[in-house]
């Protein structure tokens, strides 16, 4: 019984010197944002009682019962003075759940609540629930829109054929979640954020048209959509109001990551671009701004990647792929945008409001040939040379 006890020790001791380890901001960057050494989540922080059975008569050799696989993909909100994760949890079943994190300080010390939510089901049951965007809406309850998969029974000799739709739920205290029925839809719809205002008196989301499950097909890119009642929401008429381009980094696919950030100068978007490569598809984060007094009307749009995967982000289930669909912008102006790395692990950049609207509303726009990137550098260099000869 003391050896048991002592593994069980050792084990406690190890698990919470990787909660309690202090992230480290990294020196150099591109200014716009810093990142960190240590990824904040990954399958090794979540609770051991998920994991192991402590009991030595049934579990005498202390091995885990249910092995996790991964945690990213999360969304975020600011809650009582905590910076608070709704997890994507993958099990080494290759189902997801949702679970909340919380730090003091939004970029380490996260520890998961006790246990997973408990998602309520839509009529027709999901076979897996992932990516949830949270909104703190101005009808004041928080919701949580996120993926439902099932298999589609069309196809019933295919066992990778599978539909998507937009799952709705809300709460007002991330402990109690009402399911409301799924997001009708035209097409399948895998990364849907509801918008945290009114517009025009209606519920207003961010969508993405696809074809079938996998690819957007004659989906355009992100579209808007208005909805007059969130308890029964579908969309009767879409458009597109951030198109997909030949040749750029959202050329296959791009949608919609977190709700947006209201600023002074306009909507601050982060969203998800994805091309082919001869690796497969590479996934990458972009932002835009659109007006204030009209969400659809991008006034800004810095050409290329905003975040892209370095070093050991490049490695794991998914590999090349960066996401993101949670950020946080503190009263003091602080953003902290969680992304998640190759379908693996979480992290955390910190930037301001201040210095991602000087980044949109400064940065080139992608002129969609070599000429004009070219042409872009070229002025860059023309104004530091002047001002080197001053």
């Amino acid at each position: 019984m003391e050896q048991f006890s002592e593994k069980i020790a050792v084990l406690r001791q190890h698990h919470e010197e990787l909660l309690t380890r202090k992230n480290i901001a990294e020196r150099w960057g591109n200014g716009i944002y810093t990142r960190y050494r240590y990824p904040i989540l990954t399958a090794e922080h979540t609770p051991l009682e998920w994991r192991y059975d402590f009991s030595k008569k049934d579990n005498p050799y202390l091995m885990q019962r249910i092995m996790m696989n991964a945690t990213l993909n999360s969304g975020a909100i600011k809650w009582n003075g905590k910076y608070l994760l709704v997890v994507r949890v993958e099990g080494a079943d290759r189902k997801s759940f949702f679970a909340i994190a919380e730090s003091p300080n939004g970029v380490d010390n996260f520890r998961f609540w006790d246990e997973p939510i408990s998602m309520p089901e839509d009529v027709i049951p999901a076979t897996n629930v992932y990516d949830m965007r949270l909104t703190l809406h101005e009808d004041g309850w928080i919701y949580g829109v996120f993926c439902a998969e099932r298999h589609d029974d069309n196809h019933p000799e295919d066992l990778s054929a599978a539909t998507a739709t937009a799952g709705i739920a809300r709460t007002k205290d991330l402990k109690t979640w009402e399911r409301l029925p799924d997001l009708k839809a035209k097409s399948q719809q895998r990364n849907v954020v509801l918008h945290p205002e009114f517009v025009d008196g209606m519920y207003a989301f961010y969508t993405r048209p696809q074809d079938d499950f996998i690819n957007a097909g004659s989906g355009g890119g992100i579209g808007w959509a208005l909805v007059d009642d969130i308890t029964h929401a579908e969309i009767k008429e879409e458009k597109i109001i951030n198109m997909r381009h030949y040749h750029t980094i959202m050329e296959v696919k791009n949608g919609e990551g977190p709700q947006p950030i209201k600023t002074p100068k306009g909507w601050l978007h982060l969203a998800h671009g994805v091309r082919g490569c001869a690796s497969g598809l590479r996934y990458v984060l972009y932002m835009y701004m659109t007006a204030l007094d009209d969400p659809t009307h991008v006034i800004a749009q810095p050409g290329g990647y905003f975040i892209v995967p370095q070093g050991e982000e490049y490695i794991g289930d998914v590999m090349n792929v960066t996401f993101s669909n949670g950020w946080i912008a503190d009263e003091d102006g602080k953003v902290f945008i969680y992304y998640a790395s190759s379908d693996t692990r979480m992290h955390v950049a910190t930037s301001t409001v201040e210095k991602l609207i000087d980044y949109c509303m400064n940065t080139p726009e992608d002129g969609f040939t070599t000429a004009a990137s070219v042409g872009n550098i070229k002025a860059l260099v023309v104004k530091n040379k002047k001002i080197i000869n001053q």
